[in-house]
């Protein structure tokens, strides 16, 4: 019984970094080296985050940087018996070492959400803590490709881009919000609400990573469905209020942080493949852009070995669509300016 749990365990994991398809057939002999920094390493996040980047055969070198704890975390993540090798750093001394020569740098790091809170009661805590590592990026790395996970991603993008501008290292082709959770929750509960399975399905997440700026574009999903008024907004909702649901779930002990680590995960699996030259990788992200007047948008992005190589409009839309396009501006738009005033007076 345990050897076959264990064939099983095996079996996914090498789906996970090897799965068969076009932007995941490369084994690790044909791999260049890649460092990616993890910031934030020990949290809810950062540690099963640690895991799966652990896991993946793209990344050479694995750094786990937090104000503590991260050194016991590398140890237990580097007893993994995949390609890449982990060093732990703690304390703030120890961040410019964390971050020397990454590729890829993902920041999980501040506090979670609780019952009660919505993201932008983070925002006092979490970005000031953003400012300060954006800061050591911009000192340390600033080719890394960004990925930015610390909430309100609105928010937290516009006061790295704002920091990065300052240093003079800003590159709009280099800095992402990770909006891929959204995806994930979408495609989750389309194929749940369809009786199809899930690996089938694809379905563009737009707009920002908040409430209602999170606008799942159904009418785009794939495989097509007719969807009623009423399931659609149904789903839209659920999908909108996918990190409430588990906040509440976990009844004050926590917030989405496994399914976070996983969407995580595949959002740097996605922007390692473009830096090593993989062809026709697409995911969604919050970018700069100009696909509507806002200057931060989440749609589709094609990722190549500069980062961003192509933004996506957003194609055709519903009815329901268009109005949830609508109804999100205003609070997006005070989400940027909230991180852009934030990043200019502190």
């Amino acid at each position: 019984m345990r050897s076959k749990m264990v064939r099983s365990v095996q079996s996914a994991v090498k789906r996970y970094a090897y799965a068969p398809s076009s932007t995941r057939s490369y084994s690790s002999d044909a791999n260049p080296e890649r460092k990616v920094a993890i910031l934030g390493a020990a949290g809810g996040i950062g540690q099963p985050l640690a895991m799966l980047m652990k896991l993946n055969s793209l990344v050479s070198d694995l750094a786990l940087y937090d104000i503590a704890g991260t050194p016991g975390v590398a140890a237990d993540v580097s007893h993994i018996n995949t390609r890449a090798k982990v060093v732990g750093y703690a304390e703030e001394k120890e961040l410019g070492k964390a971050l020397e020569g990454s590729d890829v740098v993902i920041i999980p790091a501040g506090v979670p959400r609780k019952p009660g809170m919505t993201r932008d009661d983070l925002f006092n805590i979490n970005a000031g803590i953003v400012k300060t590592l954006a800061s050591a990026i911009a000192k340390y790395c600033p080719n890394a490709l960004v990925n930015m996970i610390s909430n309100p991603v609105n928010s937290t993008v516009p006061i790295a881009a704002e920091v990065f501008k300052k240093a003079g290292t800003f590159d709009p082709k280099r800095l992402f919000g990770v909006t891929t959770l959204d995806v994930v929750r979408a495609k989750t509960f389309y194929a749940g609400k369809m009786g199809i399975p899930v690996e089938e399905v694809d379905v563009p997440v737009v707009g920002g990573h908040a409430g209602i700026t999170i606008l799942p574009l159904f009418s785009q999903a794939t495989p097509a469905a007719n969807l009623s008024e009423e399931d659609l907004k149904a789903l839209t909702k659920r999908t909108q209020d996918g990190g409430t649901e588990v906040v509440e779930a976990k009844a004050g002990k926590g917030s989405a942080t496994l399914s976070m680590a996983y969407a995580g995960a595949i959002f740097a699996d996605a922007c390692l493949k473009g830096l090593n030259g993989v062809p026709d990788v697409v995911e969604c992200s919050y970018v700069e852009s100009n696909v509507t007047e806002l200057p931060f948008f989440a749609s589709q992005v094609k990722l190549g070995k500069n980062g961003v190589e192509e933004i996506f409009g957003l194609g055709p839309l519903s009815d329901f669509e268009k109005q949830g396009l609508e109804a999100l501006k205003s609070e997006l738009k005070a989400s940027i300016e909230k991180g852009i005033n934030f990043a200019n007076k502190n």
